[in-house]
């Protein structure tokens, strides 16, 4: 990677943090801290565990779909090599936005270790899009089944946030099985860039044509390995699940019962579409709100602030440090 990625990243890290600084300044500047810790100190650390251990199991069931799906157009690579390059993607996902850095560092990384980079963009294109149309189903039958959740003005950011994934869904799947709309659209598109006198369109439009040969090669292998992506669905399901549960077993160390798995996996899976498109690394200060609105029922006043503490620790910032060092000894390793 050269000087103008690190400058980048570093910039994006910077982002990141300030990000935190602001939303928990906001979210705590009015609350007693030692009150907040002690509580979290005294959650029962088994359940606190598990919480963390699904999205473990999260991660590494994303390493395996993708590696599966490698096998499946002729390239292999170990469980342990693929999960390498899930932590990386992670963690640029999260520092940049939209998640927007993940997928291409991770599709670097690949074709570094003589991974094919047609079947890495394809691989990890047919494990985005079907995590897509996952977490999509997921999130609007669960907010169907538990309407109530959709309250006090959340219900008008869970329509942004599903209205958003849907055409992001859309876009990928025109851009995958339509080469003349995407042609037409990018030819529409351009023009317009003209008219507004932007740089150095040819290079541009043949990046994004690059892109788009990518796609298709994604379409052909959907015809003709539909078996294949059946698999894939039902592994990104099973991923899902764990990511889910990550919360239950969150509130289940504050000594709490009275909601079962199937209403905090809801929870969660609403919350989770509502934020998840906001172009911010990490929809930092975004999903820390919409926990506080959405599970303000479930933990009580006196709870609620711990339990968002910890949930967003345990299951996304601990990660995010966990998967750095990753990149930071593949980086040392590589001498990058």
């Amino acid at each position: 990677m050269g000087k103008k990625f690190r400058l980048r990243t570093l910039l994006n890290g910077l982002f990141f943090i300030v990000l935190i600084a602001l939303t928990y300044h906001l979210i705590f500047k009015d609350q007693d801290i030692n009150n907040l810790l002690s509580i979290i100190k005294s959650t029962n650390k088994l359940f606190l565990l598990s919480g963390i251990m699904c999205i473990f199991v999260f991660l590494f069931l994303e390493a395996y779909n993708v590696k599966k799906l490698l096998e499946a157009l002729g390239d292999k690579i170990s469980v342990f090599r693929s999960l390498k390059y899930t932590f990386i993607g992670y963690f640029f996902s999260s520092i940049t936005p939209a998640a927007s850095g993940g997928q291409p560092v991770e599709i670097y990384y690949m074709t570094k270790d003589k991974v094919n980079g047609a079947k890495a963009t394809v691989s990890l294109l047919i494990h985005l899009c079907t995590f897509q149309f996952v977490t999509i189903i997921t999130g609007l039958v669960c907010a169907i089944v538990n309407y109530d959740l959709l309250k006090d003005g959340f219900i008008y950011l869970f329509i942004v946030g599903i209205s958003l994934n849907f055409i992001a869904l859309l876009v990928m799947l025109f851009a995958t099985f339509s080469k003349k709309v995407t042609n037409i659209a990018i030819n529409i598109l351009f023009v317009i860039l003209r008219g507004l006198r932007i740089k150095d369109l040819d290079k541009k439009k043949k990046n994004i044509n690059n892109s788009l040969d990518k796609y298709h090669e994604s379409a052909e292998f959907i015809k003709n390995n539909k078996n294949e992506v059946f698999k894939s669905i039902i592994r990104v399901m099973i991923q899902v699940v764990f990511f889910y549960l990550a919360p239950y077993f969150i509130y289940k160390s504050f000594g709490l019962s009275e909601y079962g798995l199937l209403r905090m996996f809801s929870l969660q899976a609403v919350l989770f579409i509502s934020v998840s498109s906001i172009p911010l690394p990490g929809a930092i200060g975004i999903s820390e709100g919409a926990f506080l609105n959405i599970y303000k029922s479930i933990y009580g006043e006196a709870l609620l602030g711990s339990a968002m503490l910890l949930t967003r620790c345990a299951t996304f910032y601990l990660y995010v440090l966990i998967c750095l060092v990753v990149v930071i000894i593949n980086a040392i390793n590589r001498r990058d």
